[in-house]
């Protein structure tokens, strides 16, 4: 059987374009619930695709997901379950492929969304196949006659790509056209943009706090009634918020202290809640303290090697989770006599995780060990690629200078109000991005705000959200 393994996370990324444009938690800003589903399951999709490019993996258990995607014209799959509500609908579906490519068709085909942007990758498949022996299972997709579509209403998937490549945005055609919209959005944001400045600023210094952070990007108004919310506990109750002083708060799904030390405040809580929440930080306090002893004794059985915690996108973890990971982590290792020098790992880093099998070292340099694994074979694998790593970490860290230099020249260039990027951009993605903005040098960016991440959209205050890989 032939294994269609050859997507890369790239491809798959780009693949799933109209789907993460379709279900992207930064539309649901005003539908917490909804925003949260999509992250809890983008997370475990991201898993699951993460899980199928590992080398030797067996496959991974099914997944159960459900999205909420926005509304479009497409018609629904009546094999899912489809649940409608003004603006979007809810699509539940079970992830049991195994391999990326046949995950990529299911998620967009689940979500009805059209998969002809992949006919290439299609085509090359089938053309894999024909060399398979008899009787072995192969794609071939069916091509019906035109009057098909015309009696039975469906879409023509031809005359679709088709229209599809026509209106294909290009960056200058795509600001010609939007930004206008973005300029008005952007002056309009203005007064809160500065509100939620001189909020933040003024918690800071009253509540004695190292930053103010959000998981998401919500709006300035969210944001800002956050702000005010905490400035009105503070002012009812300013004794029960001194115990925030040196912390960082961080306003997310849920309250609590994540696995950073960070004071996590629930957007959907009420007062009393976070109440409650200070009244035990000093419990969380000692858990996190816990924590860091655990990392230092792992560090030392592992020769020198940095646990970090690596924040990605979806709900954050709490302190409780990752504080029982590295307990478990260490009670495996304390039995084992490891003959790793005391400092052959210094200066490296490792992350430990729940749902993996077995170790890999990640294309930044960083270790990727799972909780239960085998000590002798993680051993084996540290002293192998440490060299490796270190050559990443290297490459890395030039990566991101170049890329921060990049950044601070568009800025200043471009005449622009800011530049960011989503998580998921990497730097490799990042940096050719910025240089071809600083050839195009369109005046339509001149004092706009720019969001760096895999589709075109104007975002409810007025920032420009563009794909990495814009054409020009």
């Amino acid at each position: 059987m032939v294994q269609r393994r050859n997507l890369s996370g790239a491809d798959a990324v780009n693949a799933l374009r109209p789907f993460y444009f379709a279900v992207h938690p930064d539309f649901f800003g005003q539908h917490p619930r909804e925003r949260e589903v999509n992250e809890n399951s983008l997370k475990r999709l991201n898993g699951y695709l993460e899980y199928l490019q590992k080398p030797g993996a067996r496959y991974p258990k099914p997944a159960n997901l459900t999205f909420y995607v926005r509304d479009t014209k497409e018609r629904s799959n009546l094999s899912f379950v489809f649940l409608h509500f003004p603006g979007f609908r809810s699509v539940t579906f079970t992830l049991q492929s195994k391999d990326v490519l046949s995950t990529v068709l299911d998620v967009l085909r689940s979500c009805s969304l059209s998969v002809e942007h992949m006919q290439d990758v299609l085509k090359a498949e089938t053309g894999k196949s024909s060399t398979q022996q008899p009787g072995t299972a192969f794609y071939r997709p069916i091509k019906w006659d035109k009057t098909y579509y015309t009696f039975t209403g469906f879409r023509d998937p031809e005359q679709e790509l088709e229209q599809a490549r026509r209106v294909e945005p290009t960056l200058s055609l795509w600001l010609r056209n939007n930004e206008p919209e973005a300029t008005k959005k952007q002056n309009a944001s203005v007064p809160r943009r500065e509100e939620l400045k001189r909020l933040k600023r003024e918690l800071i210094q009253k509540l004695g706090l190292l930053d103010i952070r959000w998981q998401r990007r919500w709006g300035f108004s969210h944001k800002c009634s956050q702000l005010q919310s905490l400035g009105r506990l503070f002012t009812q109750s300013p004794e029960a918020l001194h115990i925030l002083r040196g912390h960082t708060i961080v306003f997310t799904d849920q309250s609590g202290m994540n696995a950073s030390g960070h004071v996590m405040l629930g957007t959907m809580d009420v007062h009393h809640q976070w109440t409650k929440l200070f009244e035990r930080l000093l419990s969380y306090r000692s858990l996190f303290q816990h924590s860091d002893w655990l990392k230092e004794r792992i560090s030392h059985l592992l020769g020198g090697i940095q646990v970090i915690h690596i924040e990605r996108m979806g709900p954050a973890l709490p302190l409780e989770e990752h504080y029982s990971t590295l307990n478990t982590f260490h009670k495996r290792l304390l039995p084992q006599r490891l003959s790793l020098h005391p400092r052959s790992m210094q200066g490296l880093t490792m992350s430990l995780e729940n749902d993996r099998s077995t170790p890999c070292l990640h294309e930044m340099g960083h270790f990727i060990i799972p909780t239960m694994c085998d000590t002798l074979q993680l051993q084996n694998f540290l002293q192998s690629q440490a060299q490796e790593a270190r050559r990443r970490m290297q490459h890395r860290d030039k990566l991101e200078a170049e890329e921060e230099d990049l950044i601070s020249s568009c800025l200043q260039d471009l005449s622009l109000r800011s530049l960011s990027k989503e998580p998921s951009v990497s730097s490799s993605q990042m940096i050719p991005c910025c240089r071809r903005l600083m050839e195009e040098r369109s005046p339509q960016m001149q004092g706009l705000h720019l969001y760096i991440s895999h589709f075109y959209s104007v975002m409810q205050d007025g920032d420009l959200c563009i794909p990495w890989d814009w054409k020009g």
